[in-house]
């Protein structure tokens, strides 16, 4: 890996991590902070078309129902397309209420695409899906 992939790979992770934090203040404006402007974000039953809106939705939801929240994410995989995209995938949680773990039934795969804009790595779409549970 080129040392220029290492440093994009890291920058993804920065982005990514600093949106976790902030989820965990509660902090909505910086939840969204590294989303480009017209960011989507695609949940169930949900179709959030920028990062103000995101934002407005997410600020509402740390008032309410993710108040006190954090969240699990696990990367799953994390590759390029082009230069300047690139395509996370994790397996991620809501932690309510100072849980530590987040029960299968619980947690989401997720889909990050994050563009490369003036030299900065942003986050242009998220969606998520229920993950399956473990058959046994």
């Amino acid at each position: 890996m080129s040392d220029v992939r290492a440093m994009d790979e890291a920058a993804i992770r920065a982005v990514l991590v600093d949106s976790y934090r902030a989820w965990e203040a509660g902090d909505a404006a910086g939840m969204v902070a590294d989303y480009t402007a017209d960011a989507t974000a695609i949940m169930t039953g949900s179709l959030r078309d920028s990062r103000e809106v995101i934002r407005e939705s997410m600020a509402l939801a740390f008032a309410g129902p993710l108040k006190g929240s954090s969240t699990y994410n696990k990367q799953l995989s994390l590759r390029f397309v082009g230069r300047d995209a690139a395509i996370v995938v994790s397996e991620s949680g809501i932690l309510f209420g100072g849980a530590t773990e987040v029960p299968d039934t619980g947690k989401v795969n997720a889909t990050w695409v994050l563009e490369k804009r003036d030299g900065r790595w942003m986050i242009a779409a998220y969606h998520n899906s229920p993950a399956l549970a473990p058959q046994r």
